[in-house]
C-alpha cells in the first residue's frame, strides 16, 4: 500500500482540517500539521467535522516549515497550488508520497513554489474562480495516489458483507 502523507501548511479553518482528518482515517494517510494553526485542536467545529477520527490518525505537528523540512529533508514533496504548470494527474506518485497544501487564505509561500517547480502541481479548474475547498482538494489528490496504486489496502467490492451483490447492481 502506498504511504501517503498529507501536509497542511498553517491551516486556518477547523472544519476543513476535520474533514481532511476523516479522509486520512478512511484511507490510511498520515496527517502533518504545520503551525501556527488557525484554531485549537479542541475546537468544537473541528470535533464536529472529524475529531471522532483523531484516535485513528497518524498525526504529527511541526513548528513551521523549517521544522518540517528538517525532519523530512530527503523526501519528495508535491506542492498543490493554482500556480503550477503540471496537473496532479501528470505525476507518477511513488511508494511514499508527501502532498502539501497551503492555508486557505493564501496557499503556499510563493518562494517554496519557485524553488520546486517540478513538484508543484495543480488541480485544473475554470479560470478566474477561487480555488477548490481545501478538504476537497486533499480528497482529490489522495484518491489519485490511491488510484495509481490500484486502491491497494482499501476495501474491495468482493469483501463487502453488509450488502448482497444483487443489491448493488
Amino acid at each position: 500500500m502506498a504511504r501517503i502523507h498529507i501536509v497542511l501548511f498553517e491551516p486556518e479553518i477547523p472544519q476543513n482540517t476535520g474533514n481532511i482528518a476523516r479522509t486520512c482515517a478512511a484511507t490510511g494517510a498520515s496527517l502533518h500539521l504545520i503551525r501556527p494553526l488557525g484554531f485549537t485542536i479542541d475546537d468544537k467545529k473541528l470535533k464536529r467535522a472529524g475529531l471522532d477520527y483523531w484516535d485513528k490518525l497518524d498525526i504529527m505537528y511541526y513548528d513551521g516549515l523549517d521544522d518540517f523540512f528538517l525532519k523530512h529533508r530527503d523526501k519528495t514533496v508535491y506542492y498543490f497550488t493554482t500556480k503550477a504548470k503540471n496537473t496532479y494527474t501528470d505525476v507518477s506518485y511513488g511508494e511514499e508520497v508527501y502532498l502539501m497544501f497551503g492555508k486557505e487564505s493564501a496557499g503556499l509561500p510563493e518562494e517554496l513554489l519557485f524553488k520546486n517547480p517540478d513538484t508543484a502541481v495543480r488541480i485544473p479548474m475554470r479560470d478566474k474562480l477561487r480555488s477548490l475547498n481545501l478538504s476537497n482538494s486533499v480528497a482529490i489528490a489522495v484518491y489519485e495516489v490511491l488510484r495509481q496504486n490500484n486502491f491497494e489496502g482499501l476495501q474491495e467490492l468482493g469483501s463487502l458483507t453488509k450488502y448482497d451483490w444483487n443489491d448493488l447492481v
